[in-house]
């Protein structure tokens, strides 16, 4: 049981620093995309680096890192346990700090200006493959059409996607649990 408590402990922690990270790349690339980035290339590679690459960079070295301080081994029970209160922490610390914090006090505007960083970005790309201006109009238009249903966000729907959200965060955590197990040998005589 001392395992247990041991893997609690470590991986919250991880949790903790996972989520700040994510926060910290989240906020950055909302400002990278919406304020500095014009190149259409930018504007979808930079939240793919964010969100995608790094963290599961991060997630890797933490899961090493964390079995490593166990003595190297660990079942699979033990490997998604951890690796789910890791992914947990730092999905609360994202949403709290994110959606909570950033999006609502900090940068109500942030649906607009994503929007309109969006629209900025496929126009300059429809121009760039010499698209008729009717059909940069009617893109334009459904982009907007798009962002309009975003902004009308429910007590409802935000629990139902935070249901999802800690689904894929226990989808998640059996996938790396099962890339990161270690059983010790048993060796016979």
């Amino acid at each position: 049981m001392e395992l247990e408590q041991r893997i609690k402990g470590i991986f919250l922690k991880y949790g903790i620093a996972l989520g700040f990270i994510l926060l910290a790349l989240s906020i950055s690339s909302y400002y990278l995309i919406t304020k500095i980035t014009t190149s259409p290339a930018l504007f979808v590679g930079v939240p793919i680096f964010f969100s995608l690459f790094i963290p599961i960079l991060l997630t890797v070295f933490f899961c090493f890192n964390g079995r490593k301080k166990l003595g190297g081994y660990w079942t699979f029970k033990q490997a998604t346990t951890g690796i789910f209160i890791m992914f947990f922490v730092a999905y609360l610390i994202q949403f709290a700090g994110k959606d909570i914090l950033f999006n609502r006090v900090i940068e109500p505007d942030n649906i607009v200006n994503t929007q309109r960083a969006a629209i900025a970005a496929k126009t300059a790309l429809m121009k760039q493959r010499r698209d008729a201006p009717q059909v940069i109009g009617n893109s334009i238009t459904e982009m907007k059409k798009d962002f309009a249903m975003q902004q009308n966000i429910t007590i409802g729907s935000t629990i139902q996607s935070m249901v999802f959200s800690i689904l894929f965060i226990f989808l998640f955590a059996l996938i790396f649990g099962s890339l990161f197990k270690k059983v010790p040998p048993v060796y016979t005589s």
